[in-house]
C-alpha cells in the first residue's frame, strides 16, 4: 500500500520542501521546492511561512503525514522549543508542532534538522549499505548525526552526534548553544565568509578558486578545525562513512579534499585509506528528504 509524506526543513534562509512516497519496499521522491524562512521577522512570521509551505505542497498531493526538520531542540512530548541557536527571535516554548498541526491537520513528527539530514543520507544516500555511519551538515550552522544498523543513535540524553558542538579551540569563540570553541562557532558560514573578508561563503569560495590569498586561508583555517572534530568522530565512533553535506560543502572539492587531509594528518589509529569521507546525494534537499521519512517511518524504526 503506498503514501505520501511532506517533508519541510526549516532553514535560516529558505524552507526547503520535499514529498516523499513509498514505491514498493522503498521511497521516491516525488516533488522538491522552497519557500523564504522570514527568519528576521521571528517565530510567528517563520510558523506563518511553514504553514504557507505546507499547504502549497499538500494541493499537490494527498499527503499523510508531514515531518518538520528544525535547527535546533524542542521537547518531544510538547514539541515546543528548547533552544533554536541560529534563528533569530524569542523561541523558547514556542509551540511549533502544535501549531503547524492544527493550521495543516496531518500529523506532525518534528526531528532535529541534522538528524533528519543523518537518516536521510543514511537510509537512503551516500550512507546506505554501511554499518556505522557518521553524518555533518555545513551552514548557517554546523549539525551532525550518527547512525548505527540503519537507525538514528542519540544516546541517553538524545543529543549524541552533535558533532558541531564539539570543543576544538579551548577557551575559543562564543557558540550559540552558550559554550565556547565549538566546531560551529569556527566553522560555519558567516565566520567562514569574515575570516575572509568576502560577503557569503560563496564568494569565499570564488575568491578561493581565483587565487584569492586569504579566502584560500580562511578555507584552510575551516578545514583544520573540521579536521580536529571528525578525527575525533574516528576516533571514538569508527564509522564506516562520513557524509559531508550543507551549503558550505556544496563547494566539493575545494572543501572536502583540504578536510579528509587534515583528518588523516589527526588519525593515528586507523589506516588513513580506510577513512570514507564522501559528499551528500541529497544536496540542499537531503534534511526535507529525511523530514519526510521521519514522518513516514515508526518512531522505533529510525531511533
Amino acid at each position: 500500500m503506498s503514501s505520501t509524506h511532506l517533508g519541510l526543513d526549516l532553514g535560516g534562509t529558505n524552507i526547503k520542501i520535499v514529498i516523499l512516497t513509498t514505491n514498493g519496499d522503498g521511497f521516491e521522491v516525488v516533488s522538491k521546492g522552497s519557500a523564504e524562512t522570514r527568519a528576521s521577522e521571528g517565530p510567528e512570521a517563520v510558523t506563518d511561512s511553514l504553514i504557507d509551505a505546507g499547504h502549497a505542497a499538500m494541493e499537490t498531493a494527498d499527503v499523510d503525514s508531514l515531518g518538520l526538520g528544525v535547527p535546533g531542540h524542542f521537547d518531544e512530548e510538547t514539541g515546543q522549543v528548547l533552544l533554536f541557536p541560529n534563528l533569530p527571535g524569542d523561541w523558547r516554548g514556542f509551540p511549533l508542532r502544535g501549531r503547524i498541526e492544527d493550521a495543516l491537520g496531518i500529523p506532525t513528527r518534528m526531528i532535529n534538522d541534522a538528524r533528519a539530514f543523518t537518516l536521510a543520507e543514511g537510509r537512503l544516500g551516500a550512507g546506505r549499505g554501511c554499518s556505522n555511519v557518521a553524518c555533518i551538515t555545513l551552514g548557517t550552522g554546523v549539525g551532525g548525526g550518527l547512525m548505527i544498523d540503519g537507525r538514528l543513535h542519540g544516546g541517553a540524553f538524545g543529543v549524541a552526534g552533535e558533532l558541531g558542538h564539539q570543543t576544538v579551540l579551548p577557551d575559543g569563540p562564543l557558540c550559540g548553544c552558550g559554550n565556547r570553541g565549538c566546531v560551529e562557532a569556527l566553522v560555519r558560514a558567516d565566520v567562514l565568509a569574515s575570516n575572509a573578508g568576502r560577503s557569503t561563503a560563496s564568494a569565499v569560495f570564488e575568491g578561493a578558486r581565483e587565487g584569492d590569498n586569504r579566502c584560500i586561508a580562511a578555507v584552510s583555517q575551516m578545514a583544520e578545525f573540521l579536521g580536529i572534530g571528525l578525527a575525533n568522530v574516528v576516533a571514538l565512533f569508527g564509522p564506516d562513512r562520513i557524509v559531508v553535506g550543507g551549503g558550505i560543502a556544496e563547494a566539493g572539492d575545494l572543501v572536502l579534499g583540504p578536510i579528509e587531509a587534515a583528518v588523516k594528518r589527526r588519525v593515528t589509529l586507523v589506516p588513513t585509506d580506510a577513512i570514507d569521507i564522501v559528499p551528500a546525494e541529497f544536496g540542499r534537499f537531503a534534511g526535507a528528504v529525511g523530514a519526510a521519512l521521519a514522518g513516514a517511518l515508526d518512531p522505533h524504526e529510525h531511533v
